[in-house]
């Protein structure tokens, strides 16, 4: 029986480096990223995440390396590239002065969404904040802003997704809920994600493969299991601690944990 073919590769960051006044923020950072998978991406505040999402998204411009999505280059083909790409982050806030329902149309218009009345119901619905049409966003709590943010990044339905701490101040109740629709959109429809988080509940639960790192280098990566396993510690959060702390996966002493 022939062996599956490996799937595509949507996204894709070569040799990337990024300094900021002789700071270093990303060192030679490289990964892919597959149609249809959940990398997470993490590591402590100050290890890089941001300064990758930028990046990635075309927001800070790389000191050196190379970024490709879909097979091209991002920065010159950045508009067609956009087209098929969204981002969520719990951190940026929609106009509050516009009710959920102005807000989604309003992107859905700028991304061309075919009968987006149609498609602003549906995400709603799937989202569970179809309630929440037509409340001021100003006046959401965080989960609710959330799940509308998340609304509003689906609404091109793109075939790249970067989730920017999707689940960061929601109740145990909530995060559960967007996680499984994280998990849902994927199968569903074969989205690369790129996924970043502190909670490890939340990468356990939906991430194919982590990337921890650690001052803008790559220190680990592998399924949640691998690391761990790799680790002396006995679980991914402990795995997250220690790399926080000390830079390092593995035993300074270089030990076999396991004797």
């Amino acid at each position: 029986m022939a062996a599956p073919a490996p799937r595509e590769t949507i996204l894709e960051a070569v040799e990337l480096t990024r300094e900021f006044d002789g700071v270093t923020a990303l060192d030679r950072f490289s990964f892919k990223l597959r149609r249809g998978e959940i990398l997470g991406l993490l590591g402590a505040n100050g290890a890089g995440k941001t300064t990758a999402m930028n990046c990635l998204l075309g927001l800070t411009l790389p000191s050196s390396g190379k970024l490709f999505a879909f097979g091209k280059a991002l920065h010159s083909h950045r508009i067609e590239i956009l087209q098929r790409t969204n981002f969520s982050s719990s951190y940026v806030s929609l106009p509050g002065n516009l009710k959920v329902w102005q807000n989604l149309l309003v992107f859905a218009r700028i991304y061309g969404v075919a009968q987006p009345q149609r498609k602003i119901a549906e995400l709603l619905e799937m989202l569970e904040v179809a309630h929440l049409r037509d409340r001021l966003t100003g006046q959401l709590s965080a989960g609710e802003a959330t799940r509308v943010n998340l609304c509003k990044a689906l609404l091109n339905e793109p075939e790249l997704l970067l989730l920017d701490e999707p689940t960061a101040s929601l109740d145990p109740d909530i995060a559960d809920k967007v996680r499984k629709v994280v998990r849902r959109v994927q199968r569903e429809r074969e989205i690369g994600i790129l996924y970043t988080s502190h909670n490890m509940r939340d990468i356990e639960e939906v991430c194919d493969r982590v990337i921890f790192l650690h001052k803008g280098r790559i220190v680990a990566e592998g399924t949640p299991d691998e690391i761990v396993k790799r680790s002396t510690e006995q679980s991914l959060e402990n795995v997250f601690i220690k790399i926080a702390r000390s830079g390092d996966l593995e035993d300074p002493t270089g030990k076999d944990p396991t004797v």
